[in-house]
């Protein structure tokens, strides 16, 4: 399993190493944009609008835009100096609770721990802490130059760290709008409600749901592959390789003719700058 992260927890005096791994992955079928013409994948270039220039990564700055139109410039030497003063790698256990007094909306992502060198013993210990106190351990940890809430919980004899949304990323539930104060149906509807939730209760098996739209486009693929349905970029025109001398000069000749006639000038091209991650 892939290592994305090494450090430590910090839990009172005992720092134990460890390294997280991620919990989930993405399943979903990533599709490319193709020229509809060609079939060449679409190449995406970052280009100023107003100076119609491609940027290179050195032309481009990070900026927060506290106004329409007004930023605030950030050097890389300032993000730099800001993430080595905060960025330690060290998950620090603040507080202990019960897993049951938080809500689902605050988690965001989960992540196995395993025992870095010379942490066996003290991840074994933290693990037998847990489980016989019936807490979760609530910790601080920087990933990614984002500080971020996490537990820390024991599944299946592993330790697991969710991180968890701070309550000012969680939007209130009040202002969602056309939300009814009082419920408008009477004892007979909820009666039947009741008795179909009744019906349809089972013990939760993950194994028996499956993404259907997934496997039906897998389908779909595979079908067009076996069928042969598939296509290929056209190649692009490579300049003709000349060996003639004669030819050569009069392929130049004709290469440069009409330099000096105006030409009509092009169109502005309009490129998709890509999203700042």
């Amino acid at each position: 399993m892939h290592t994305i992260w090494k450090g430590s927890i910090s839990f009172g005096l005992v720092n134990i190493p460890i390294k997280l791994h991620a919990a989930t992955e993405d399943k979903d079928i990533k599709l490319r944009s193709l020229h509809k013409k060609c079939h060449t994948p679409i190449k995406y270039e970052k280009m100023c609008p107003v100076c119609e220039e491609e940027l290179s990564m050195g032309d481009i700055v990070k900026g927060y835009e506290i106004a329409k139109g007004k930023f605030v410039i950030l050097e890389e030497e300032e993000l730099n100096e800001l993430k080595r003063t905060t960025e330690e790698k060290a998950v620090e256990i603040i507080d202990f609770i019960k897993m049951e007094e938080i809500d689902p909306i605050y988690y965001d992502r989960s992540y196995y721990m395993s025992p870095n060198e010379g942490g066996i013993k003290a991840y074994g210990l933290l693990r037998k802490a847990l489980i016989e106190s019936k807490k979760a351990g609530l910790a601080k940890i920087v990933m990614r130059s984002k500080e971020q809430l996490a537990v820390i919980r024991v599944l299946e004899n592993t330790l697991l760290m969710e991180t968890i949304h701070f309550p000012d990323e969680v939007r209130n539930a009040a202002d969602v709008p056309n939300v009814p104060a009082e419920d408008q149906v009477s004892k007979k509807e909820i009666d039947t409600a009741i008795l179909l939730i009744d019906q349809l209760t089972t013990t939760f098996e993950p194994e028996k749901y499956t993404d259907e739209y997934r496997s039906k486009l897998m389908e779909l693929i595979e079908s067009k592959r076996t069928g042969k349905e598939l296509v290929t970029p056209k190649e692009k025109k490579q300049a003709a390789n000349v060996t003639d001398l004669m030819a050569a000069l009069q392929a130049s000749i004709d290469k440069t003719k009409g330099t000096t006639e105006e030409k009509p000038k092009p169109k502005r091209r309009t490129t998709r700058t890509k999203k700042a991650q």
